[in-house]
């Protein structure tokens, strides 16, 4: 048994939106042009331009580097860099104007919408329906066909072929706002449904909006310039990009600077907005902002400064050496497991204990490398199965560990089981994965594996679906899967969380009859000394990441070191303690402040 220092845990580290967004690289490149293209169109009226709608027919379609015109002159002599930084200020406040109108109105039918139901969401949706039947490019030309050629008429076009696109996205995340605790919190304490609506509902809702508004500016623009292009749009004087691009095709042959310059622009606007509009969308994405922004690596990163030894002799069934897991917040890596060691032996149950956050699950999906990376990373210690080292083992190597030398079980089986897919199939999945078996034959296992789990009338519920068993039967199936492939370990996470009391002592009893009948090393992992005492050989105590506490299970309980075990141990109730539980518990815990 032994009684660890606890140092104290470092403080994290968390990156701002600007360091996230910084991150990205292509958000930032992205950023940095159009801030640049932004900078140029605002100081158009101080820098030195000629006037961008003075014609000079002698100088007429001059190339780029002509004297006096940097980028030449279109085929009325005008000079293309003024009339280029005009009309790109002309583009970015019909397109940003566009964008606001399309999200006020389209953010206000979704959230009424939304949250009203019933027939108000169904006419509005209905007509938002009417417009979408329409390609939105015919019907922006519809439409200022209708009002009149002009650039007013454009943004207006532009604004309401959009509308739907924001109705769509905010009334689905609104109906799935409008009944939780916060807004029936506010419906019962007299607020009305307006005050309800834009205090409570729209401050959630608006990240949606902006996230939404980022990644549309872009194509709003290049819709413009499309109808400017058709001479739908901007008119003679006035000038933007698409009405250059499509005024200079006549001369594209001859003269092809005069269109490939504003096409250029175009790529370039459009294509920074886009960028920095995803890299917006993933900073306001709260499962992003943990981490890098990267795409998630197949198999744990694994950052150790000395190796461990590949193999260990007449080691058990599973050792684990200082393992140290941490999450790369951007600045540096915060610790989630400290250097921890354990063993387990074949046919023994060691309990992980502690509580929430204290690290047990990510020790748990460390051992086969199951941490998300990034931002997970292993960052020193070995984990030896049968004595041989895995983390360092080639990714195919490892993935042949998992399900069969190494099983899981997983609290919420929910999560974990495929809700498409027949309890049977993806039983029968594991045994094929990992064997070379018929289809019949994994199928004929599976059954015979739902039966010794305890699954009545195996055969019939092979074929249902996960949501159509109980909580004890998902678990009794997640069971069935680790098991497939007869593996010398099996960790469960705490596997009975979830169920009610009775549930969880025929899956602990069943636990138990397995560990005996095929000799299986167990890694129990659970909060609950109740649990521990009625299963485990040995008990492993967690804290702040670090094992505080190890021994004899019948040991621990009867003599613990650490506070915090015996806080842990005061928690557990005893029949007919009554009110003298609690002020043991309260008493502890007032020591533990002290």
């Amino acid at each position: 048994m032994t009684d660890m220092t606890l140092s104290a845990p470092e403080p994290r580290k968390r990156r701002s939106n600007w360091q996230l967004l910084m991150a990205n690289r292509l958000a930032a490149a992205g950023l940095f042009l159009f801030g640049f293209i932004v900078i140029l169109a605002v100081l158009a009226p101080v820098l030195p331009l000629p006037d961008p709608d003075i014609t000079d027919q002698p100088n007429r379609l001059l190339p780029p580097l002509a004297d006096g015109h940097l980028l030449g002159t279109d085929h009325l002599g005008r000079d293309i860099l003024s009339r280029l930084i005009w009309g790109t200020q002309v583009s970015l406040i019909v397109g940003i104007s566009a964008t606001a109108l399309a999200a006020i109105f389209g953010s206000l039918i979704g959230l009424v919408a939304g949250y009203s139901r019933g027939a108000t969401d169904s006419v509005l949706m209905r007509f938002v329906d009417m417009l979408m039947a329409f390609p939105y490019i015919l019907l922006a030309i519809a439409i200022v066909a209708a009002l009149g050629p002009g650039l007013l008429n454009a943004l207006y076009a532009i604004a309401i072929v959009n509308i739907p696109f924001f109705a769509r996205n905010i009334r689905g995340v609104t109906v799935s706002i409008r009944n939780r605790e916060f807004v029936d919190a506010a419906r019962l304490s007299g607020k009305s449904h307006p005050a309800i609506l834009f205090t409570e509902v729209l401050p959630n809702v608006l990240p949606v909006i902006v996230i939404t508004m980022s990644t549309t500016v872009g194509w709003m623009i290049l819709e413009t310039a499309g109808l400017s292009f058709l001479g739908l749009g901007a008119q003679p004087p006035t000038s933007d990009l698409g009405s250059m691009l499509g005024q200079a095709r006549a001369q594209l042959f001859t003269a092809p600077h005069a269109s490939i310059i504003p096409g250029i622009m175009i790529f370039a606007l459009v294509m920074s907005i886009n960028l920095l509009g995803d890299g917006i969308r993933d900073v306001l994405d709260p499962r992003l902002r943990s981490g890098a922004l990267d795409r998630p690596m197949p198999v744990t990163k694994i950052a150790r400064r000395t190796k461990p030894a590949a193999t260990l002799e007449d080691a058990p069934a599973l050792v684990v050496d200082q393992l140290a897991t941490g999450f790369d917040d951007g600045k540096a890596i915060t610790p989630a497991v400290r250097n921890i060691s354990f063993r387990l032996g074949k046919g023994e149950c060691l309990g992980l204990i502690g509580e929430s956050g204290s690290g047990k699950s990510v020790t748990a999906l460390s051992l086969m490398g199951l941490v998300a990376s990034p931002p997970g990373v292993i960052t020193a210690g070995g984990v030896y199965v049968g004595g041989r080292e895995v983390l360092s083992l080639r990714e195919q190597e490892l993935i042949g560990l998992r399900g069969g030398r190494v099983a899981y079980v997983f609290q919420d089986p929910l999560t974990t089981l495929h809700p498409l897919f027949r309890v049977g199939e993806q039983i029968a999945e594991a045994i094929l994965v990992h064997e070379s078996v018929g289809k019949s034959e994994a199928r004929s296992r599976a059954i015979e594996l739902m039966e010794t789990v305890g699954i009545r009338d195996a055969q019939s519920r092979a074929s249902a679906y996960p949501h159509e068993l109980s909580g004890g039967q998902r678990q009794r199936i997640g069971i069935a899967m680790a098991l497939a492939n007869d593996p010398d370990i099996i960790i469960a996470d705490e596997p009975t969380t979830a169920l009610d009391v009775t549930v969880q002592a025929r899956i602990l009893e069943l636990l138990q009859n397995l560990r005996k009948e095929r000799g299986l090393a167990l890694l129990l992992i659970t909060h609950d000394f109740g649990v521990v005492a009625q299963v485990c050989d040995r008990v492993a105590v967690m804290k702040d990441g670090e094992i505080v506490e190890q021994g004899e299970t019948t040991a621990v309980l009867r003599d613990p070191q650490h506070d915090y075990t015996k806080r842990l141990i005061a928690c557990v109730p005893e029949l007919g303690e009554g009110q003298a539980f609690l002020d043991r518990v309260r008493t502890l815990f007032q020591e533990a402040r002290t």
